[in-house]
């Protein structure tokens, strides 16, 4: 590992969410900088979602804070903090990145749904064609459904238990994406060949799976957003009927890069 130097010219990165002592980011990101031969590291902040309109913009106010990375349940409320937006985060009105440019001013955009691609391709799965089934509709859900349209996906089918969040999803995403049928679903359609959790269910020990997805055939791809320390319920579930997977520390590796560049002062060009 290498070394990690704390001084008065320290630059401060945080993560903000809630929870947010299950985050590994600290750690990944610190050590990122430090290879890059940055001086800076991240912090963890947990925000309780009834102050985060007050405690948030307080902590962009920290004159020696040059980066936010955003989690469950800020993706979304985010937005209205930043000066400008990339087109991910435009497209799904959601974003898990901001930085301070130089005159101040903040800039946001969201990794997620790249960071999930990435993390398939790179265990040497096939992306494009496939027809998707995605529980959850927030802001990891909807930046996988972006970016798996983005790769070629035949349809994304949208379940999330919030009335009308999943169709409002579908709406924002098909003229951007004309060539992928997008859906509202309550369950996973019979020809999904693809299942991904980007809800919340999975974090707490003894979460079961989304919903009862029956027996899989062995060419599902299946994901799970979720970063714990064994296999999460649906990924148990994929590993017994012989699925390929994805898990939520494939898809952090996969976007972490990306936002490091992000983050870089060199990296200007949204």
């Amino acid at each position: 590992m290498t070394a990690v130097r704390i001084d008065g010219a320290t630059r401060l990165y945080a993560i903000v969410g809630d929870p947010i002592a299950q985050v590994r980011s600290p750690s990944v990101f610190t050590e990122a900088f430090a290879t890059r031969g940055a001086n800076a590291i991240m912090f963890p902040a947990q925000i309780a979602p009834d102050r985060f309109d007050t405690v948030f913009p307080a902590l962009k106010a920290l004159g020696n804070l040059d980066g936010l990375l955003i989690t469950v349940p800020f993706k979304a409320r985010a937005v209205p903090h930043a000066t400008r937006l990339g087109a991910t985060a435009q497209c799904i009105g959601a974003l898990n990145a901001l930085r301070r440019e130089a005159d101040g001013t903040w800039t946001g955009d969201m990794f997620d749904g790249a960071g999930f691609v990435r993390a398939a391709q790179r265990k040497g799965q096939r992306v494009a064609g496939r027809r998707v089934a995605i529980f959850g509709a927030g802001g990891a859900g909807s930046a996988i459904a972006c970016a798996l349209a983005e790769a070629g996906v035949a349809s994304i089918a949208l379940i999330d238990p919030q009335a009308g969040r999943a169709a409002a999803l579908a709406q924002r995403l098909r003229p951007a994406f004309p060539g992928c049928r997008f859906a509202e679903a309550t369950a996973p359609p019979a020809d999904a060949d693809m299942v991904v959790n980007a809800s919340t269910i999975g974090m707490k020990p003894g979460d079961g799976m989304p919903a009862d997805l029956g027996p899989l055939a062995p060419d599902t791809l299946v994901g799970d957003v979720i970063i714990a320390d064994g296999p999460t319920a649906i990924l148990r579930h994929a590993q017994a009927c012989g699925c390929a997977w994805v898990n939520g520390r494939d898809m952090h590796a996969g976007q972490a890069e990306a936002i490091v560049s992000f983050f870089d002062p060199a990296a200007r060009d949204l």
